[in-house]
């Protein structure tokens, strides 16, 4: 198995750390991570706007079954790409038994992120997924070891699955999952796939890549030490909530601020005596993006750090270049505000959310926004009443959201992060509005940027977290 670097660039979703960034990361001497988040739509809008440079189509030519390739490529790739106003076709829903044709298109869509981060060189690349998107786990690790990933890295839930779903697909098995059913009495239902049988052909061995599950404290860390095999988990990222994107909820629940941002306190603090008794090896992610945060980290007994507001801001990031040009001028000026919203994520945990004018996370402007479920990435089981089960998501238009049962209170505040997010890297519908992730600290673009309208790489920021060592 491939060593971890120091220094992990983090998996942030939709497409921010796409297999451009993962790649040029890897090459700069950090694990490369490529989110594959939602990688199964984000493939077919690509494909939608002409496959620009021809890479996906490139790393397709790769993938074993062909004929998988040509119906995915007859039914979305669009030479030239799609007109601007022309919405972009729509994927259908995970569900419990999802379509032949939304497994090929995940299988596919994962393998491509992976083969196109790892294209020319070898350097350890990493695929990130979050947890609580469960539905699709099973194909998108599939697709993943196709392409020969090194590493997995998973937070937004409690990763004791994977594991045995990495071991069952290397071993030519039949992976499986139970899957979470909001207000069911039965528990969870279970999802199985049997990629030799699903493709009609015995796949070529596959190699079981390492596990680094992203955990909030040294007891979830410990937790899943007990409950899983001896070398299950090669690593740990120990994310603190001052960290970007999703963030585990307070141990104390109900304690907010005057803003209406969830408050963490002792309990929420890390105990790294204790995590380093677990004899397993952990990096450190929140507000740890500098040379001297590095030095401490590994005084604190981590290997390094896991760095992504730094990288998404980075000239290699997949954010639309005017967005994270904008975001770097604020955070230069020290004018960026990044807000912990308790509500917005449809998954149910604290999101931070970028205050940007003409984003989602504007009031004003989400106001005239309608209500639309059109990608339907984070809906979740949901156990209805009259005993059927049904897709939900509490930013779907109200109507529709309460006849599925769902509260009407559980509506407030809550954001489609879905269309925003793609909105954010350039792969949303026409006048869609974006919305950006970001962690606490931005510090960072004082010590990169010259002035205000200055940028800076992936490379860039590698060399400068590793600075601190060659003096």
């Amino acid at each position: 198995m491939k060593r971890i670097p120091e220094i992990i660039q983090g998996g942030m979703g939709i497409y921010v750390s796409n297999p451009f960034l993962a790649k040029k990361s890897a090459l700069a001497g950090a694990l490369g991570t490529v989110s594959g988040t939602g990688c199964e739509r984000i493939l077919v809008h690509l494909l939608q706007l002409g496959d620009i440079g021809g890479h996906y189509r490139r790393a397709m030519s790769h993938f074993p079954f062909p004929e998988v390739v040509e119906r995915i490529l007859a039914r979305y790739y669009i030479a030239g790409g799609k007109p601007t106003l022309q919405k972009f076709r729509q994927v259908p829903a995970f569900s419990l038994k999802p379509s032949r044709d939304l497994i090929e298109l995940t299988v596919l869509a994962s393998f491509c992120f992976v083969w196109l981060a790892k294209e020319g060189h070898d350097r350890p690349i990493s695929v990130n997924y979050l947890e609580k998107m469960q539905m699709g786990h099973i194909y998108h690790l599939t697709g993943a070891m196709m392409a020969d990933v090194d590493y997995v890295t998973m937070g937004a839930g409690i990763t004791l699955q994977i594991p045995a779903a990495l071991d069952a697909i290397a071993s030519g098995g039949v992976p499986s999952y139970r899957i979470h059913v909001e207000g069911s009495k039965d528990g969870p239902k279970t999802m199985s796939f049997d990629p030799e049988a699903f493709f009609g052909k015995k796949l070529l061995p596959m190699r079981r890549p390492g596990f680094l599950p992203i955990v909030s404290t040294d007891v979830l860390a410990k937790v899943m030490v007990s409950k899983l095999l001896k070398d299950s988990v090669q690593g740990f990222v120990i994310e603190l909530p001052t960290a970007g994107g999703h963030n585990a909820p307070p141990r104390v629940k109900g304690n907010f601020d005057e803003t209406g941002q969830p408050v963490y306190g002792p309990k929420d603090e890390v105990d790294f005596a204790k995590l380093r008794e677990l004899g397993i090896p952990f990096w450190i992610a929140g507000s740890y993006a500098s040379p001297e945060a590095l030095a401490k980290a590994q005084a604190l007994g981590a290997v390094g750090i896991q760095a992504g507001s730094l990288f998404a801001l980075s000239d290699d990031s997949g954010f639309v270049p005017a967005y994270r040009a904008e975001m770097r001028r604020q955070g230069y000026r020290g004018e960026l505000v990044i807000r912990t919203d308790p509500r917005a994520s449809p998954t149910g945990f604290p999101i931070k959310l970028v205050q940007i004018k003409g984003s989602m996370s504007d009031p004003v402007a989400y106001s005239k926004r309608d209500r639309i479920c059109n990608l339907s990435a984070l809906q979740f089981l949901h156990q209805m009443e009259s005993d059927g089960i049904t897709l939900r998501c509490p930013s779907e238009p109200f109507g529709i959201h309460l006849r599925k049962g769902g509260k009407p209170e559980d509506t407030i505040g809550a954001v489609c992060l879905c269309n925003g997010l793609f909105a954010a890297v350039g792969l949303g519908n026409h006048g869609e509005l974006p919305a950006f992730t970001m962690g606490d600290d931005v510090s960072f673009l004082r010590h990169l940027m010259r002035d205000e309208r200055d940028s800076y790489t992936a490379a860039d920021a590698i060399a400068w977290l590793l600075s601190g060592q060659q003096e």
